[in-house]
């Protein structure tokens, strides 16, 4: 397998027409490389801040293998690889002048990525401390009783409300982003469907998004109850609702993420029926050192 074989290009018209056909060959672990793609096609790089978007595909044989992006100042995103095409990516990409920063991914294929691309360059990969687990949704099962209250979706005139609860979520996750009226069209929280959990008296008290369709799918992505409302049943009811909400939509598979570290969102997914796919990690990279031969 040679670096050649990977085709790096700018544009995600070109992207999507390659490699659609794989990324919705598995649409599970292909999640984060169709989300973002097709939040670039739609709203163009420019509307996240950033430079010059970047996306690979390994071809051989007139299929496409593999596939990897890059949204600058991020750093890499990559589909399941195979230590021999971590290994061959890792050449590619040494050879461009823009640096890989860090990298994310499946935790196999992260850390086969992280040894080659240190090998290349002497960088030191230091694994974050989040590690997350990928869910998909089996059969699902709501929570027997439910808490008393009901789902109300939000619209574009609870915009207010809606950036109120995406903020509450951003800081309590330790997500670094400014959410207000400016910011918002550049958020990643700004293509998705917001439902929210209401007592029977109309207080809100958890919130849960999904993605639009994409390729089959939908990934079930911001899940917020504030803390002094825990323990109480809400963000079963509307992952519940939201999950409902998104085979209604027409998904064949359902997907989201939980954080490893907290057992309490792992156990609550499982008893809805989602089951594992697969852990993923980061590397961030430090400055290059001496390579290794």
């Amino acid at each position: 397998m040679h670096s050649s074989d990977w085709h790096l290009t700018n544009d995600v018209d070109e992207f999507l027409a390659r490699a659609g056909e794989f990324l919705r060959s598995r649409p599970g672990p292909h999640v984060m490389q169709s989300t973002w793609a097709e939040r670039v096609r739609k709203r163009g790089a420019e509307a996240f801040g950033t430079g010059l978007p970047l996306f690979g595909m390994l071809e051989r044989g007139g299929e496409v293998h593999a596939t990897c992006y890059r949204l600058p100042p991020r750093g890499f995103s990559l589909s399941p690889l195979t230590p021999e095409q971590a290994d061959s990516l890792a050449d590619r990409l040494a050879g461009l002048e823009d640096s890989v920063p860090s990298v994310s991914a499946d935790h196999g294929t992260a850390t086969a990525f992280a040894e080659a691309w240190q090998r290349r360059t002497g960088a030191t990969p230091r694994l974050r401390d989040t590690r997350l687990r990928l869910y998909r949704l089996g059969t699902l099962t709501p929570p027997d009783p439910m808490p008393a209250g009901r789902g109300r979706v939000l619209g574009e005139q609870d915009l207010d409300e809606t950036m109120s609860w995406c903020a509450g979520f951003a800081e309590a996750v330790g997500e670094d982003v400014v959410i207000d009226a400016g910011t918002w069209p550049g958020t990643r929280f700004a293509d998705k469907t917001y439902t929210l959990w209401e007592t029977p008296d109309g207080t809100p008290v958890s919130v849960a998004g999904r993605n639009p369709l994409i390729g089959g799918q939908i990934q079930v992505d911001v899940v917020h109850t504030p803390s002094h409302l825990r323990g109480r049943g809400y963000a079963a009811a509307v992952t519940a609702e939201v999950s409902r909400a998104a085979l209604a939509a027409g998904a064949r598979d359902v997907v989201l993420f939980a954080d490893l570290s907290n057992p309490t969102s792992n156990a609550l997914y499982q008893r809805l029926g989602y089951v594992r796919l697969s852990d993923w990690s980061g590397y961030d990279f430090s400055a290059a050192g001496p390579a290794t031969a």
